[in-house]
């Protein structure tokens, strides 16, 4: 973004024409323009009135830009001033404390994204807000969160990114409002499923580990299996089980879908994904990815209940190569900026389907509100916000040469951290509703 430049007076020299002193024309302008909008009040039909005052209304409700009702995912907005700002696209700028809003070790969030109580010296990551290109992205307010959650059960269900943005949810809120633990998984370390309450507001919220969406075995839940069992028409139990209390639904998944897998429908096997040991087809993983989150909205758009569907799009890893267990992998110490780093081919077919996908459920429900919370952007250009090596407490505690070979996490974000800003946008998008 350019900086402001003021507009530059011209004069005119000995020949130039004369000319009204400005004050008087701003006056004469504005006299006009009252006389026409009277006439128009006094003289015209009923519905002329709405055809000139709603695009004017719309432009100045939206901050100077006027748009249609309708946003890039094909589903409409409720909001002109709301829908006015695409909050995919833009850069990150520097604002110090800006994401400092919260200690993870006192929230208890899981401690392997815990980077500031792990020991990371360097909190640089946490200076940083994202600015979109179109509007203003306000900071996280607890209480405005909470006032739009009013009396619901808001559920993140999906992957550990997930309950990465449940946890940062969890936290902000926390810092401002008294909270209690409701359940948990009897294995803590495990954070399968978690539920808190909010009870000011008579808020819940929950989070359900189902990494394919659908019913899944083998490799999530025993990680020594090396592929996973996917069954694409049926949902993870769990989740589905609740499905008639949700209120808001954050779904979010895609990074389970890149391993080995043998895919299943109606007890057969009907492809594999990197698994050439097994005599199956190859069908990759965007068209299962694809039906998972299909076989989602049609559960969540069933029962009649009024709900909105958020779909987050993929945030992808920052390992850029290396592998897990380089202690060189995601040491960068700040955002990328314009023009250093594009996303993937990949990651844009994965953004397309989840798209795509919300479009056809919002034509096709008629009391379920779906919405897109696109970030892949954004995460795209923030390789300094993940634990690293600092996913361990006191790393190099020992002293002494660094090792070759150790653990990292270029995947999740720290918290507090850069999915902080998931959380702001997604208060953006149920504000819209109210």
């Amino acid at each position: 973004m350019g900086a402001y430049q003021p507009l530059q007076h011209h004069h005119g020299g000995a020949g130039a024409g004369y000319f009204l002193p400005r004050t008087a024309v701003t006056w004469l302008a504005a006299a006009c323009l009252s006389l026409a909008l009277l006439h128009l009040l006094c003289c015209s039909p009923p519905g002329g009135h709405q055809a000139v005052f709603s695009p004017l209304l719309q432009y100045f409700n939206g901050n100077g830009t006027y748009s249609s009702n309708i946003s890039s995912s094909g589903v409409e907005e409720r909001s002109s001033s709301a829908a006015s700002c695409d909050y995919s696209v833009g850069r990150w700028v520097r604002a110090p404390g800006h994401a400092r809003r919260y200690n993870g070790t006192a929230c208890n969030v899981k401690p392997e994204q815990d980077c500031v109580g792990n020991g990371r010296p360097e909190t640089g990551y946490l200076d940083w807000r994202w600015q979109p290109a179109s509007c203003e992205l306000p900071a996280f307010d607890a209480a405005a969160f909470l006032a739009a959650a009013r009396g619901r059960h808001v559920a993140f269900v999906g992957d550990s990114m997930a309950r990465n943005q449940a946890e940062s949810l969890h936290c902000l809120l926390a810092a401002a409002f008294p909270h209690e633990l409701v359940a948990q998984d009897a294995e803590r370390y495990k954070r399968q499923f978690t539920r808190w309450s909010f009870p000011s507001h008579g808020v819940t919220l929950s989070t359900y580990w189902a990494p394919f969406l659908v019913r899944s075995g083998g490799k999530p839940f025993n990680y020594t299996m090396p592929y996973n069992l996917v069954y694409l028409d049926e949902l993870g139990n769990r989740w589905d089980a609740d499905a008639g209390t949700m209120d808001v639904v954050v779904l979010t998944a895609g990074h389970w879908f890149w391993n080995p897998a043998v895919y299943h429908r109606r007890g057969e096997v009907v492809g594999v994904h990197a698994h050439p040991e097994l005599n199956a087809t190859e069908i990759g993983f965007t068209s299962p990815y694809r039906e998972a989150f299909r076989r989602a909205l049609e559960r969540l758009g069933s029962d009649g209940r009024r709900r909105t569907v958020v779909l987050g799009t993929f945030a992808p890893p920052h390992f850029d190569g290396k592998p897990i267990f380089d202690p060189t992998a995601c040491t960068r110490t700040e955002p990328y900026r314009d023009g250093e780093k594009e996303v993937g081919s990949i990651e844009r077919e994965m953004r397309s389907i989840v798209f795509e996908e919300a479009a056809a459920a919002a034509a096709a429900a008629a009391t379920m509100r779906v919405e897109v919370e696109d970030v892949t952007r954004l995460a795209t250009m923030r390789p300094d916000g993940h634990p690293g090596v600092y996913m361990h407490r006191d790393p190099f505690a020992g002293g002494g040469a660094r090792p070759e070979r150790m653990q990292t996490d270029c995947l999740h974000s720290c918290l507090p951290g850069p999915v902080d800003t998931f959380n702001e946008i997604l208060l953006q998008i149920l504000s819209r509703q109210r």
